[in-house]
């Protein structure tokens, strides 16, 4: 095999893991987790807007779980807060919950014990 010929094998190489490393990104997202996770301190669901919950749902289940917000609140007041988004889908909603340190995420997520909040999507946001 000549030198160009390796070269070809070579980048037609490189070519085929790079795609293969695009495909496994888009259906997984662990390059996306683990940078939110690890730099960002944040976690978010990547859900599309026809996997959301309608914005009347999250809003009937925030009502039912007023408990359950007011003690993620109180994990650390003014700093903490629970939000519904409906800005990002019309029509559905998730939760936004924002918080100022991780030692307020860890607590946050033990209150909540889940990946939804009563089945309800949710995204932790490090402000």
């Amino acid at each position: 095999m000549n030198k160009s010929s390796k070269t070809i094998v070579v980048v037609s190489i490189i070519v085929v893991v790079c795609l293969g490393l695009f495909v496994l990104e888009a259906q997984t997202k662990v390059l996306r987790h683990t940078i939110d996770n690890f730099v960002y301190d944040n976690k978010n669901h990547y859900l599309p807007c026809d996997k959301l919950p309608t914005e009347a749902e999250v809003n009937r289940v925030i009502q039912e779980h007023q408990d359950i917000v007011e003690a993620i609140e109180k994990v650390n007041v003014g700093s903490v807060g629970v939000e519904i988004d409906t800005t990002t889908c019309p029509g559905k909603a998730d939760l936004l919950i924002w918080y100022a340190s991780h030692t307020d995420r860890i607590q946050i997520e033990k209150i909540i014990g889940g990946d939804t909040f009563f089945g309800i999507p949710y995204r932790l946001n490090n402000r």
